[in-house]
């Protein structure tokens, strides 16, 4: 009898530990500001649940395409995605099973920021028709800013596939080959929007905003089983970013914040300091709420566009219940919209 007794609490000890071992999440992120992982980690006072219900194992994906493969294959747990990405996550790698968790970044919400899109001030191009027969610079076809300079070229009559070249470039080589006179129109997004030389010699002919109108730029993804299995730990792990969030996005932990993401950049604090985490920035919701009627406008665009060939209903691939159990245990935030 003592044996038996002995063998069952030995099971349910062993039972209990396994269970308290906290999950490992496998996070990707692309871009250093657009996600909080990378810096909560150097902020991990702020992680009341880090290494108790869970702990990050951050990786830095080199773009939204290799972060779908990586949801694909089981590789990432949790990752952000674009709106540009998120249909062709749906209905070209067949997940069906991919569930929208949490706003990351939302572009031109209220008095904040806006991708732009930027000609020389001494330059031939005065309004957008004047793009016509041009040379343009862009990201990626298809990314989130190549769908928002192509919406506007065909609200202005101008074809993208006739009318005019599009060239891809990353941001880092847009400012050159506008002020080189290579192309007569570049996509920016911060930080290049704030680089001192662009300012001085380029202006935006128009914003994001202006094309498609607020758009659900980054959000949380994963997928629904694995949601599922560690529903608690996901609720604590999305706490403790919107514990973040509201962090570094309030004015007293501006310069702290800023400074933590110029030491991670590899890059001096002044490059940051103005817009970073400001109004001037784009938008972060305080409660992890993405804004779902821009997100499906946005797509629809996309489709509009002839980038996917079906309709795709966001909400049917949306669970913000973590979400909202999240901002709960930290208690409603103003929306500052």
């Amino acid at each position: 009898m003592f044996r038996f007794v002995f063998a069952v609490a030995l099971a349910a000890l062993v039972s209990f530990s396994a269970r308290a071992e906290p999950l490992n999440i496998r996070v990707g992120w692309v871009v250093y500001t657009s996600s909080t992982v990378p810096l909560s980690l150097e902020k991990k006072d702020l992680l009341k649940h880090y290494g108790q219900s869970y702990t990050i194992e951050p990786q830095n994906i080199r773009s939204t395409a290799a972060t779908i493969a990586a949801l694909a294959s089981g590789e990432l747990d949790i990752s952000t995605l674009s709106y540009s990405t998120i249909a062709f996550a749906i209905q070209n790698a067949k997940l069906d099973d991919l569930r929208i968790v949490s706003d990351v970044l939302q572009d031109g919400v209220g008095a904040h920021a806006s991708g732009r899109y930027f000609v020389r001030k001494d330059g031939p191009i005065q309004r957008i028709e004047d793009l016509k027969g041009r040379i343009l610079a862009s990201l990626a076809k298809g990314s989130a800013v190549d769908i928002g300079l192509r919406a506007m070229l065909r609200k202005h009559g101008i074809d993208d596939a006739k009318d005019v070249t599009i060239i891809e470039a990353q941001f880092p080589n847009m400012k050159a080959l506008l002020l080189d006179k290579r192309v007569e129109l570049i996509a920016s997004a911060p930080p290049f929007t704030e680089d001192q030389e662009l300012k001085d010699k380029a202006r935006a002919l128009f914003t994001q905003k202006e094309s498609i109108g607020p758009a659900q730029t980054i959000v949380w993804v994963a997928r629904d089983a694995w949601l599922k299995k560690n529903r608690a730990a996901v609720v604590d792990f999305l706490e403790d970013s919107l514990r973040v969030t509201r962090y570094i996005t309030d004015p007293a932990h501006h310069d702290e914040a800023v400074a933590i993401v110029a030491k991670g950049m590899k890059q001096p604090p002044e490059l940051f300091a103005s817009w970073l985490f400001t109004e001037r920035d784009l938008y972060r919701d305080p409660n992890g709420m993405p804004n779902l009627d821009a997100l499906q406008a946005n797509i629809e665009t996309q489709r509009a566009l002839g980038f996917i060939a079906e309709p795709a209903n966001v909400r049917n691939y949306a669970d913000l219940d973590y979400v909202k159990d999240a901002s709960a245990m930290l208690g409603p935030a103003k929306t500052g919209k």
